[in-house]
């Protein structure tokens, strides 16, 4: 496992291909177009400046970090000579169905290809290729560099050889492997998105604001952020697919997505990436935004 090739240079993509390169893999980071590329790449670099002014690591590491990524605006091209495969697109099925579809012609034929998918089955991703003992979901949690966990799912198919590989591999990046089943959601967004809906229901049903729900969530469960406050963090449109995923796979209604998260959605309110969600990120500060026009 030496040539690790990432698929989207967005925040987990760009997360994932950082690590990977700190630990001395040489990185093919792969996406659509080099403006995508060229923020993925400023990211990583404020990510590595950040740790070199906390004395974490050292000038000349943030140099070989960076030399040790290459970015790709092809998949043909830059996952041709892949050990192993992270697919970060966007969380949408047909998108990643139709990159594993390619991975598998273009890859070699001993390659593992991996998803960070947060929700959608393992099984349903291998099924599209003629791998499937091959295949396995690596989902990593953001921020990338600094989070330990990585949820291994092994889809029906999946070898114990392949596993193993995997979970070996997340360890050498100092990772802390965590072994689940293949069903929707796996184990932290079958947990964490429900409590997010029923935060989002709450602020629905006007039971509180914004803040005092994140604040009752904080000082009353010790989580580090609130739940609103979180899902700006991860995106609403994120976890409104998460939620439909979860909503499909198992028909029970106490995954279907609060109609106040559905409409904020289709308002571009998705959270910090469009600087406005149920904070308001454009002034820098975490005014309450919410306004009645959403939950009707």
């Amino acid at each position: 496992m030496k040539h690790i090739s990432i698929i989207g240079a967005g925040t987990m993509g760009n997360g994932i291909a950082h690590t990977f390169a700190q630990f001395d893999y040489k990185v093919s980071l792969i996406d659509v177009t080099k403006d995508n590329l060229d923020k993925g790449i400023a990211t990583i670099t404020r990510n590595l400046d950040r740790m070199v002014s906390k004395e974490k690591i050292s000038e000349d590491d943030k140099k070989r970090t960076l030399a040790n990524i290459t970015t790709f605006t092809s998949i043909a091209d830059g996952a041709k000579n892949a050990d192993l495969v992270v697919e970060a697109a966007t969380e949408n099925e047909k998108i990643k169905l139709d990159i594993f579809r390619e991975l598998d012609k273009v890859c070699p034929s001993e390659a593992i290809l991996s998803s960070n998918t947060s929700s959608i089955p393992i099984t349903k991703i291998a099924a599209v290729t003629n791998r499937p003992k091959q295949v396995i979901g690596m989902h990593f949690m953001n921020p990338v560099p600094i989070m330990k966990l990585v949820e291994i799912i092994r889809g029906y198919n999946t070898s114990d050889e392949v596993t193993k590989t995997v979970v070996d591999l997340s360890k050498n990046l100092g990772k802390v492997p965590t072994e689940v089943n293949d069903y929707p959601g796996f184990v932290a967004n079958r947990i964490l998105m429900p409590m997010i809906n029923e935060a989002v229901e709450t602020l629905y049903n006007n039971v509180a604001g914004v803040q005092e729900i994140d604040t009752v969530m904080k000082l009353g469960m010790a989580h580090p952020m609130g739940p609103l406050q979180l899902a700006d963090f991860i995106g609403l449109d994120v976890c409104l697919s998460i939620l439909e995923v979860m909503y499909d796979g198992f028909k029970n209604p106490k995954y279907a997505p609060c109609p106040l998260l559905v409409n904020m959605v289709r308002a571009g309110k998705l959270g910090v990436k469009s600087g406005e969600g149920f904070y308001d990120y454009s002034e820098n500060k975490k005014a309450e935004k919410v306004s009645s026009q959403f939950a009707s």
